[in-house]
């Protein structure tokens, strides 16, 4: 599978496909890895042979710097500013990687700032690397603020008062205190133990029967909702997978191969990939 792009190079394993940013010489999102991006994140929603999609960089030191400020400077800026009826490219391209029907995971090994951390923070899950991931929205210092998602999905992620932080204070966000605030899942000591969490983690989850992932990430999702409302989805979407013929024959498995004896349960996530491991022998 080849997708030709520029700015970003792929490797597919297993559903796994592994995306790679390089836009030298600090991966500034210029409009032509901009352009690469909403392309790229609209062919991998609809290509139904990636399972899982991993976001990483070729510069150890800059996920995605911002965006290019250079375009920002030639905004039309001679007419009032007037609400927009459907959401921009960027808004969708964000909101593309975070409701896609796959998981979205993005490894932050060095700098993310402004729409680069608009774009990571729409991402399913966020790893880093301690003492040299670091996180900013460098908007709201040069005068204008965070417009592609920024002050809508920090506040989801981290809370209020800790958005209203980073937003306003236009600091770093070092990864300890990123991770602690939940921002990022974990963080981890090497690039290289960053690089085997990742892959185990992505390869696991694309193990699991398409279906029950794409509706689990749909029913995440409607945390947003009112409780009510949210169980009702949830209840309703549980249905769905119950009706999906790899549901009752993936829960038989897990019976026989142990589930619901001590043995079994004590030993439950290695008894997953076994089930998973079966299923994909009979098929």
């Amino acid at each position: 599978m080849a997708f030709g792009y520029e700015t970003i190079s792929t490797e597919i394993s297993n559903g796994v496909l592994t995306a790679t940013i390089s836009n030298p010489p600090i991966n500034v999102m210029t409009l032509k890895l901009y352009l690469d991006l909403v392309a790229f994140t609209s062919e991998v929603e609809a290509n139904d042979d990636v399972k899982v999609l991993v976001m990483q960089s070729a510069d150890p030191d800059f996920f995605i710097a911002h965006f290019d400020l250079e375009i920002l400077l030639k905004s039309p800026i001679d007419k009032p500013a007037e609400k927009q009826v459907e959401l921009s490219d960027f808004h969708s391209m964000c909101e593309r990687v975070r409701t896609m029907p796959k998981p979205t995971i993005a490894k932050i090994a060095g700098r993310v700032g402004g729409g680069g951390n608009e774009f990571s923070s729409s991402c399913d899950m966020r790893f880093g690397l301690r003492n040299k991931t670091l996180i900013n929205q460098m908007e709201v210092p040069l005068g204008i603020l965070p417009g592609g998602c920024g002050t809508q999905q920090l506040p989801r992620l981290i809370g209020r008062s800790r958005a209203m932080e980073v937003i306003l204070g236009g600091d770093d966000l070092d990864a300890e205190t990123a991770e602690a605030w939940g921002y990022l899942n974990k963080v981890f000591d090497t690039q290289a133990d960053l690089d085997e969490y990742v892959d185990r983690l992505a390869h696991r989850i694309a193990l699991w029967p398409r279906h029950a992932v794409a509706l689990a990430k749909q029913s995440v999702l409607n945390y947003e909702l009112p409780i009510d409302e949210g169980l009702k989805e949830e209840a309703y979407l549980f249905q769905q997978t119950l009706r999906d013929p790899s549901a009752m024959i993936n829960m038989q498995k897990a019976l026989d191969l142990g589930a619901q004896t001590r043995e079994g349960e004590m030993r439950i996530g290695e008894l997953s990939l076994e089930v998973a491991r079966a299923t994909f022998k009979d098929s």
